[in-house]
This record gives C-alpha cells, sequence and structure tokens, in this order.
C-alpha cells in the first residue's frame, strides 16, 4: 500500500477506491432463515480497510489497541468510523453522508451526498464475492488474516490475495462496519458488521456470515471499517 507521509489529499484518497459494477446479490439470515435478492448501483469502495494512518491524519486520534500505521485501525465503535467518513468529507470539500444526534442516538443519512460513508451490507456482501456466490474467493490461508496464521493480532493490510475485483482484506484481518440497522424491531439501534476477524476460527471467515451491535457502545480490538462512496 502507498504511504501517505502523513498528508490526505484528493490524488491519494482517489486512489484507493475501486469502481464496483451493478448487479445483484443474494443475502440470508441464519437467525430468521430469510433469503432474499438485493439489486447493487454501482458504487465505489475503497481496495484497503482504513488503516490507523489514514484515521489518525483525519481525526488525530489512534484508539487501536495493536498499533502500527499500516494496520486497519480497530476498537472503533460504528458511530466512530461514521464520524471519520464525515471528517474526511469535510476535509475533501465533499457533502457529509450523515447527521448525528449523539442526544437522541438519531442518525440521518443522505444517500444522494458525495461524501465518503460506510458500504451498505448489500453492498459489502457483493463486492466481497465479486460477483458470485461463493463463500470464499480462494483457499482461507492464502486469502485472510484468522485464527490460525495471525500470531492473534491484526496485520498490515493489503498482504494476502485480492479478491477478483481487486479488493483486500474483505474476510479476516478485523470485522467491517456496514451502514445497516441489523433488526429494529428486535435489536433497536444495533448495526451490522461483516467479514471476520483476525482472533476468528475458520468457520467465522466467510462473505455471509452476519454479526451485529450496538452502533455508539462496542468497539472490540478485531473490528474496523473499510470506506464507499457513491459513484
Amino acid at each position: 500500500m502507498e504511504t501517505t507521509n502523513k498528508k490526505i489529499d484528493k490524488a491519494f484518497i482517489d486512489k484507493l477506491f475501486l469502481l464496483i459494477p451493478s448487479g445483484t446479490v443474494e443475502m440470508r439470515d441464519d437467525r430468521t432463515k430469510e433469503v432474499w435478492l438485493s439489486e447493487i448501483d454501482s458504487f465505489k469502495l475503497s481496495k484497503f480497510l482504513v488503516t490507523q494512518e489514514l484515521y489518525e491524519a483525519i481525526t488525530k486520534e489512534n484508539p487501536s489497541t495493536f498499533k502500527g500505521e499500516k494496520l486497519p485501525v480497530e476498537t472503533v465503535s460504528w458511530i466512530d468510523a461514521v464520524n471519520f467518513c464525515n471528517e474526511l468529507s469535510e476535509s475533501l470539500a465533499k457533502d457529509k453522508c450523515y447527521t448525528i444526534d449523539l442526544a437522541t442516538e438519531s442518525i440521518t443519512f443522505n444517500s444522494k451526498a458525495n461524501g465518503f460513508r460506510l458500504p451498505t451490507e448489500a453492498e459489502w456482501q457483493y463486492a466481497c464475492q465479486a460477483g458470485t456466490k461463493e463463500i470464499r474467493h480462494g483457499e482461507l490461508s492464502n486469502i485472510a488474516w484468522f485464527k490460525a496464521n495471525s500470531n492473534n493480532q491484526t496485520q498490515a493490510v493489503g498482504q494476502k490475495k485480492p479478491n477478483e475485483w481487486g479488493l483486500y482484506d474483505m474476510l479476516g484481518n478485523v470485522w467491517e462496519w456496514c451502514s445497516d440497522i441489523y433488526d429494529e424491531s428486535v435489536y433497536g439501534s444495533y448495526r451490522i458488521f461483516r467479514g471476520g476477524g483476525w482472533c476468528d476460527q475458520e468457520r467465522s471467515v466467510m462473505a455471509t456470515n452476519r454479526r451485529r451491535s450496538h452502533p455508539i457502545k462496542f468497539k472490540i480490538d478485531d473490528l474496523g471499517f473499510r470506506i464507499a462512496q457513491n459513484k
């Protein structure tokens, strides 16, 4: 991965993104046994997880448990991730995607904004599977950091084999926050995260596995994020 030399500019950010084509993805929930199709409009997604270097350049903070510029940022809540998206948008004179009221824990999302955001869950899975229905894009040890090969910590982004669309670490290393509420009627404001992390066994590291937790209170050392943008 290219270094930023502590300077974040539009050209550097533009290089991080790949254009994801439109298509359809089959989603499922193992808890409810529901299966559904989601239509995906073309969008842009970062090749890499957000690194500590990039996160600190924008927020002037580094909450990560495992420190290293090229390591993915982790120990971030969902609200930390969307605040980063807003701050990055502002720094590059783009429209913010999120309006946040912490007093009421109310978040409004502007789907038409040209700024940075988290991918939707369907976008994330579609990009991870690269237009296929496979749960992985190769032998797990070749494509992901997980319990068997991570040395019990995160690893620098971009070292494992990318998927067919050129996206790195979609599986393993750290779980990734997505924009969606999981099931408001049952779990309230809980948001979804996907992909598996460095401490997960092989059975948990696949494109279709879903987890969820509180958007403000929950943060852990195997949960980070990557960023998306409208086309």
